[in-house]
């Protein structure tokens, strides 16, 4: 085929064909009826056809196409269909003469017809965000296609057309002629020409196979597993030509950009893939971005093109704004980058090499007195309340430097001066230069031979492969330098201090930035190695190695132990509601109900440190604070319950409030309710039902604990604020058929907030009613406030306050100690001294000086920033925000809760109510990567459980019911 005829070809609309017309044809040619749905397609006509029979699909093309071609489209779907291993593909339904292929005339224009059967299935085009599995696993199917297709030949695969990248150069040069946005035109012709004078050269060793060009998202149809979409069929093989075998990448690739966030490394895991399934050469390693970027282009142009030829063209308008988005990412980064990324995923990276130079950059500095600032996450010299502020690093640079003369920041350091609060993506904080502060006027010689230039605010001394960039010099002049010659000084005039930052880079044409992302750290190591060697001290940050770590944590920590998410951020500091991990990303800590006033807060710090220096020791000691918070906490418990046992944590306050049950009453059994959990002691354990935490709960409870059916009003057996009867029904005939067995009975543990579960409130007047029938027996009413007391509820101090009972036997711990271990029951004097029939009671740092201070410290926090009125309305203000989702998304069955101890339950069918579990870590996962920490929770694991320390701010419960939106909108 000729250009003027692959012009016209590039300038054809759809065949005007209508569902009626497609129909008729159906009929007489395949003998088949059923209903017609137009599917999208930029030159096809294309209608799915739903019968009695099954689904197909009818395609319809212009008769500008040589059937040749056609041809060929169904010689790879039969070649495909009986290659092992090949993804799945349709099959070719032939017509009632026997042909694969007929001609139709529709109103005196005949046109090419087509029936394939149906590939079922969900396109990923649907779906914003594609976590990195299902980009690998697109990758590797991209790779077995182009793997399969290897020995496939025909003659209609000799063909041109506009999506072949061998023909990328010509192609847009036509398009781009008709194209009337000028701005986009020059745009793409720049990025065109770019992409192209890389590839030129690589041209002759590149590899011409058969290949289906078309490996995107729209013909990628995929199957719905754990909450995700798995890829396993393809589609529309309307461009399978014989072409380059990476342009089958490059397709797929550039695919995935408009998916991408912003982030082009986000195409990594499908190359890694792609490469293990069919491995590419290093040639076509080099030319993968650039084809990229081509196809990017391409796609643009041809958009504009074919919506001036056929503006009613849904399909095509509907692409266009992905396509935009597509170009933007691939021009966001520099080649050289890319093709750094793309050689390390594969393995073939190697590592930043600098020339050795002639000369030091600053002769006249004593490398032995240079002072290193370390800004890193755990750095000594950030101060906890500093670190965010913008003149940080140059105030701690100047302090440094009045000691030592001179002083230095580290290259290659993840800084958390430089990360940011509340951000969907990760910030640049990794250092690729090194910033320096010493006297004015100070000499800067050349450490080699080059050319010195201005370049915007900077001076850069280039030679070839190394180009050295110095902010903050003056007097310098341009032009040809030798080395160990003088090019300036320090700006400043003695004894003033002033600023130089060096960075290197090696290519030319990059201006390299002064930060990257973690994602693209390694990459830009190698473009902008270390300025050490010329600067003549040691300023290279080690790298975080949390893989090894996490490794060791593995090896040696026992495996029940868990941690949050199989692949966990390294989180070394935390400040108020905000974790930080060493690669200076913050997340929002929406999970973490121990810290309850907030990371790092440094009242807590200075109290504890103070203590620590003055006395730690056991209780059996006589000293003041252990008094103070014993009568603190009686303070702060109903009249009656006046006597405090000090703990370590949860688990043991729930074990001791049950021996305090057994010892008071005389009895053994302890009636408690089922998906409850209340600690891992033996005691407290064995009243644990929950099959989140231990999945055997129901069928190895000793035969002294009781459970009851759980008043989930949500969606246990009865429902619903009239529930509160039926729930006490349960617990009634519990009770006779102990009495009937004449088993005296202990007492009665439960949360007075169904924590577990989300925080779903107990029926109105269930605890009144329960608690009177236990009582009535001689046992004791425990209240476990472990997870929902102490202020989170916002409306009340204690959880059984909104059921408008006094428990005999309070439990609490986690917020109390924010972090620390410590755990109370309270309870009144002749319970605990029940106990002494046992023996004394005995906790070696429960109520320590330290502990003790701990308790105090956080309870005059909790009152003088008023974080339970802040939990109550930054709380109701964040569950409206979580309620107008479940308005807009089907998913979100209900939001349970109140304050800050709030549920979001995730659902499959509002009637069913059935569990929508994957899909739950699946949110989880996906607001790790916007900056949340969040956990499931629950028996199903479908509760998101939203307990963050009190001290949340408006600011940043509004950003996590956007990033929970945000989720929810990319498809589920």
């Amino acid at each position: 085929m000729d250009g003027e005829a692959l012009k016209l070809r590039t300038q054809l609309a759809r065949p005007d064909v209508s569902a009626e017309e497609a129909k008729r044809v159906l009929s007489v040619e395949y003998d088949l009826s059923g209903a017609l749905t137009e599917l999208g397609s930029q030159q096809d006509r294309n209608y799915r056809v739903d019968t009695e029979d099954g689904r197909f699909v009818l395609k319809i093309c212009r008769m500008e196409y040589a059937r040749v071609e056609l041809e060929a489209q169904n010689a790879a779907l039969h070649h495909l269909g009986a290659t092992a291993g090949a993804p799945k593909v349709p099959a070719v339904i032939p017509a009632r003469n026997g042909e694969d292929i007929v001609v139709a005339i529709v109103r005196d224009v005949p046109y090419q017809f087509r029936l394939l059967t149906y590939l079922d299935g969900t396109p990923l085009t649907r779906r914003k965000h594609l976590p990195a599995q299902t980009v690998a696993e697109l990758g590797d199917l991209a790779g077995r296609l182009a793997s399969a297709l290897k020995g496939l030949d025909h003659p209609g695969l000799e063909r041109e057309l506009q999506w072949d990248l061998q023909r990328a150069g010509p192609v847009a040069l036509q398009l781009l002629q008709t194209m009337t946005d000028v701005d986009l035109r020059k745009r793409v012709a720049e990025a065109m020409v770019a992409a192209m004078r890389r590839v030129q050269p690589l041209m002759p060793e590149l590899r011409v196979q058969a290949i289906h060009q078309d490996v995107t998202d729209d013909n990628v149809v995929s199957r719905v597993e754990g909450g995700r979409l798995v890829p396993e069929g393809v589609i529309d093989f309307g461009d399978v030509l014989k072409g380059w075998l990476v342009a089958e990448l490059a397709v797929t690739c550039a695919s995935l950009l408009h998916h991408a966030d912003g982030d082009p490394f986000f195409i990594l895991p499908a190359v890694q893939a792609f490469h293990a399934a069919f491995p590419l050469t290093d040639v076509e390693l080099e030319a993968l971005w650039p084809l990229i970027v081509a196809r990017a282009g391409i796609l643009v142009a041809s958009t504009e093109q074919q919506l001036e030829i056929d503006p009613d063209n849904a399909y095509v308008r509907g692409n266009a704004a992905h396509e935009r988005e597509i170009l933007d990412v691939a021009l966001s980064v520099p080649f050289a980058l890319m093709e750094q990324a793309i050689r390390r995923t594969v393995g073939k990276g190697a590592a930043p090499t600098v020339p050795l130079t002639a000369g030091r950059l600053l002769p006249d500095i004593e490398p032995s007195r240079v002072g290193i600032v370390d800004l890193s996450l755990l750095g000594p010299h950030l101060p906890a309340d500093r670190w965010h502020y913008e003149d940080t690093e140059a105030l701690l640079l100047q302090s440094a430097a009045r000691a030592a003369g001179t002083s230095a920041t580290r290259y290659g350091e993840f800084r958390l001066t430089e990360t940011r609060l509340l951000q969907a993506r990760s910030p640049a904080t990794f250092a690729l230069h090194v910033d320096l502060c010493l006297h004015g006027q100070t000499a800067v010689h050349a450490p080699f031979a080059g050319h010195l230039g201005r370049r915007g605010d900077k001076m850069v001394l280039s030679t070839d492969g190394l180009h050295l960039h110095l902010h903050g010099i003056e007097q310098a002049a341009e032009g040809a330098i030798e080395a160990g010659a003088p090019i300036g000084v320090v700006s400043g005039d003695p004894p003033a201090l002033g600023f130089i930052r060096v960075q290197l880079s090696t290519e030319a044409e990059i201006d390299p930035p002064p930060f990257a992302t973690a994602s693209q750290a390694e990459a830009w190591r190698a473009l902008c190695p270390s300025p050490a060697q010329m600067l003549g001290f040691d300023c290279d940050a080690p790298l975080p190695a949390a893989g090894e770590l996490l490794q060791r944590r593995q090896r040696h920590f026992a495996r029940p132990q868990k941690n949050y998410y199989r692949q966990p951020p390294q989180i070394e500091r935390g400040w108020k509601e905000h974790l930080f991990d060493v690669e200076g990303r913050a997340y929002l800590d929406m999970v973490n109900n121990v810290t309850i006033v907030g990371h790092g807060h440094p009242r807590l710090s200075a109290a504890v440190g103070r203590q620590w220096s003055l006395l730690n020791t056991n209780s059996r000691f006589h000293y003041a604070s252990v008094a103070e918070f014993s009568e603190r906490l009686a303070e702060l418990a109903p009249d009656g319950l006046d006597t405090v046992f000090l703990v370590n944590s949860g688990s043991e306050a729930n074990d001791l409030a049950i021996r305090l049950a057994w010892a008071h009453s005389g009895a053994r059994h302890i009636l408690s309710l089922l998906e409850a959990y209340h600690g891992w002691t033996v005691a407290s354990d064995a009243v644990s039902t929950s099959i989140a935490d231990n999945p055997q709960a129901l069928t190895t409870r000793p035969d002294w604990v009781h459970p009851v059916v759980s008043p989930n009003t949500y969606r246990g057996p009865f429902r619903g604020e009239g529930s509160t009867v039926d729930y006490v029904r349960a617990v009634t005939e519990k009770l006779e058929e102990l009495d009937e067995n004449r088993v005296g009975l202990a007492g009665f543990i439960c949360e007075a907030v169904y924590g577990n579960a989300g925080g779903i409130p107990l029926p109105p007047g269930y605890l009144q009613a329960v608690y009177a029938m236990v009582r009535k027996r001689g046992g004791v009413c425990i209240a476990d406030e472990v997870q929902v007391g102490y202020g989170r509820l916002g409306h009340y101090f204690w959880g059984f306050e909104e059921q408008g009972v006094v428990p005999d036997i309070i439990t609490v711990a986690k917020g109390m100690g924010n972090g620390h271990p410590l755990g109370a029951v309270i309870t009144r004097r002749e319970i605990a001294e029940a106990l002494e029939k046992e023996g004394y009671f005995f906790s070696s740092s429960g109520g320590s000086p330290v502990s003790s201070v701990v308790g105090l410290t956080v309870l005059d926090i909790l009152h003088d920033e008023a974080l339970q009125e802040n939990a109550r309305t930054v709380g109701d203000h964040l569950k409206a925000r979580l309620q107008a989702l479940g308005e807009r998304f089907p998913l979100v069955g209900a939001v349970h809760g109140m304050g800050l101890y709030l549920g979001v339950e995730f659902v499959r069918d509002r009637e069913t109510l059935e569990p929508a579990t994957q899909e739950t870590a699946a949110i989880c996962n996906r607001l790790l990567e916007l900056g949340v920490i969040m956990q499931p929770t629950g028996d199903h694991l479908n509760v998101l459980k939203i307990k963050p320390p009190l001290c949340l701010s408006r600011e940043s419960a509004d950003f996590f019911a956007e990033m929970l939106g945000r989720v929810l909108e990319e498809g589920w």
